[in-house]
């Protein structure tokens, strides 16, 4: 059974647009052209 009173306290409202594309792009993630940035430069830095 779904105890209602425990569910609410676990409730986080939802950001709007604006403070979930604020909260995304001031969180500093890798992301692809990170991880082949640094593939890149250590295969540039076996070869030399």
């Amino acid at each position: 059974m779904i105890n209602f009173e425990e569910e609410l306290k676990k409730f986080h409202p939802s950001l709007e647009v604006e403070e979930a594309e604020e909260a995304i792009y001031n969180h500093d993630m890798t992301d692809m052209m990170d991880i082949l940035r640094e593939v890149m430069k250590e295969s540039k830095d076996r070869v030399q």
